[in-house]
C-alpha cells in the first residue's frame, strides 16, 4: 500500500506576486523605470518610459541601467523621455493647446474653405523606418 502525502510545499508561496516590475538585467532586483525595445529593421534601440504591461520582446530597466545603456556598434539609441525627471508642460505644449482651442473655435465654413494642406502644417524633413522628423513651419 502506498503512503498518502499532502500537497507538495514550495519554497516560495505561489500566491505572493510582487506588483512591482523588476529590472531585466541579470542579478539586478531594482524596480524598473524604463522599457527598452529593439527595432532590428532600423538598427535602433528605443528607450522610453515604463510600458503599461510587460511584453516578451521588451526589456524593463532600472534607473541605473537605463542611464548606462549603450547600443551595439552601428546602432542608434533613441531616448524618448528622461524617466527620472518629472514631466512638466513646455512652451510647445502650451502653444499646441492654444492652437487647438483656436481651431476648435473657428466656424466650420472657414475650416472647410481652408481645406487641403495649410501653410501652418508641419513639414516632414526626414524619415528612418517608421519614425518621422517634423519641422515646424515658419509663421
Amino acid at each position: 500500500m502506498g503512503s498518502r502525502r499532502g500537497p507538495v510545499k514550495s519554497a516560495v508561496p505561489s500566491n505572493v506576486v510582487s506588483p512591482v516590475r523588476r529590472c531585466s538585467r541579470t542579478a539586478c532586483g531594482r524596480p524598473a523605470v524604463a522599457t527598452l525595445t529593439y527595432v532590428y529593421a532600423d538598427s535602433t534601440a528605443v528607450l522610453g518610459p515604463l510600458a503599461t504591461y510587460a511584453e516578451p520582446h521588451c526589456y524593463d530597466l532600472c534607473a541605473e541601467h537605463s542611464e548606462r545603456l549603450t547600443a551595439p556598434r552601428g546602432w542608434e539609441v533613441v531616448r524618448l523621455t528622461d524617466a527620472s525627471a518629472p514631466a512638466r508642460p513646455s512652451g510647445d505644449d502650451l502653444e499646441a493647446l492654444a492652437n487647438a482651442v483656436r481651431e476648435a473655435a473657428r466656424p466650420q465654413e472657414r475650416a472647410a474653405e481652408a481645406g487641403g494642406a495649410r501653410a501652418a502644417d508641419p513639414v516632414e524633413v526626414g524619415r528612418r523606418g517608421h519614425l518621422r522628423v517634423l519641422r515646424s513651419p515658419e509663421p
